[in-house]
């Protein structure tokens, strides 16, 4: 079973928030890319269990998305 996890950058609290369609019940946010990665690793099993799925095995895609507003000088 495969699942996507969205992740986005959110300007104004500075963090990467993860959700996903597949996983209902996961939102997690963290100012590191990389430490929310870890967190999303540990929360879906967990989810996957409380929403009474059974997959033993899972394939997880993350997508990410991050928008910047770059100004030029001159």
């Amino acid at each position: 079973m495969e699942y996507k996890v969205n992740i986005v950058w959110d300007s104004e609290a500075s963090v990467w928030v993860a959700t996903s369609k597949d996983v209902p019940g996961l939102v997690l946010e963290s100012g590191s890319f990389d430490a929310l990665l870890e967190r999303v690793r540990y929360a879906i099993p967990e989810l996957i269990e409380l929403n009474h799925q059974k997959t033993p095995v899972y394939q997880l895609t993350f997508l990410s998305e991050r928008h910047d507003q770059v100004a030029t000088y001159g």
